[in-house]
């Protein structure tokens, strides 16, 4: 399916710092800028702590950006005041979370879960259209029609995980923010899940952010990835370039550690250890080194960098 250059979501400069200006200072998010265009999935990824769920968080307007500008369909978030306007915003973009069990209401019955967003947003006339449209949105995500009177508890992780894809398709939004949503499950499921959300991006027309720390399960869903460390964004191509040509050292770190089934070379490989640069007076940011593959450094990588790009494409030619 081809991607549209429309673009849906816009993010420039934007610095979420917590603790501002005290001694403990953190800056989760430190001045990044990238776009996401409509149908796509945008991947995110990073370690622990490397700020990509904070993005996330920002952009859904979880949290108050500390500066930056986050634009949605041609609309600032974080200056959407009137209630309607804000609605609407809840409507289109929609979280799925990291932890199916954590993210769902144990009280609540999975027919009432689903339907928290219709009845919200006013979506349905009458029960019996709620109910129907709750056991199609079951059938949707790969559950039956009879764990509608179920509880959470009653289901695996891999089903709670399609009740939460369920409530968030619910009200049928046009951008997702998917903070990690296969990290908690086994890896015997990981993949399940990720294949309904591929099938559901074509079916219903939506747009993904995927938050993630496993490069290898991000470039598998991805179109493009942007690779995160310490609140900066440090390297932002089309993921088979990321995966491939990485021109980053954090990305190739990111990379070493990825296993493959293979023991000989497992037991050959070498991980690479990322260690972070000493600042000096050049400025570093987001260059672009060929269309589309951007790398976070200083003007004085650039020639470096395109003779790395260079010899990755004489490889594969």
């Amino acid at each position: 399916m081809e991607k549209s250059k429309e673009k849906i979501l816009e993010v420039k400069n934007l610095k979420q710092y917590f603790n501002e200006g005290s001694r403990n200072e953190v800056r989760a998010v430190d001045d990044i800028t990238f776009d996401i265009f409509r149908g796509e999935t945008f991947g995110l990824v990073g370690e622990s702590g490397s700020g990509k769920s904070t993005t996330g968080r920002s952009i859904i307007r979880l949290y108050e950006p500390t500066a930056g500008e986050i634009d949605f369909q041609g609309t600032q978030v974080h200056k959407i005041s009137k209630k309607k306007d804000l609605l609407q915003f809840r409507r289109d973009m929609q979280m799925i979370f990291q932890d199916p069990y954590a993210s769902l209401n144990p009280k609540m019955k999975v027919r009432d879960i689903i339907a928290e967003g219709i009845d919200i947003h006013g979506l349905a006339n009458s029960k019996e259209e709620r109910n129907a449209r709750v056991i199609e949105l079951l059938e949707l995500v790969g559950l039956n029609p009879d764990h509608a009177s179920r509880y959470p508890h009653e289901f695996s992780g891999g089903q709670r995980q399609r009740i939460g894809i369920a409530r968030a398709l619910a009200v049928k939004p046009k951008f997702i923010v998917a903070d990690e949503p296969i990290s908690a499950l086994d890896v015997s499921i990981q993949a399940q899940v990720v294949n309904l959300l591929m099938d559901l991006q074509k079916s219903q027309d939506l747009t993904f952010l995927f938050i993630a720390h496993d490069l290898s399960m991000v470039k598998y869903i991805s179109d493009r990835i942007g690779v995160m460390n310490s609140g900066k964004l440090l390297e932002l191509a089309p993921a088979e370039d990321v995966y491939n040509k990485p021109l980053h050292a954090y990305t190739e770190s990111l990379l070493s550690a990825v296993p493959l089934p293979d023991p000989e070379y497992e037991r050959a490989r070498k991980r690479t250890t990322y260690v972070a640069r000493i600042a000096n007076d050049e400025e570093e940011e987001l260059r672009e080194i060929v269309p589309g593959h951007y790398v976070y450094c200083r003007e004085s990588d650039v020639p470096r960098l395109k003779q790395k790009r260079a010899a990755y494409d004489n490889q594969n030619n």
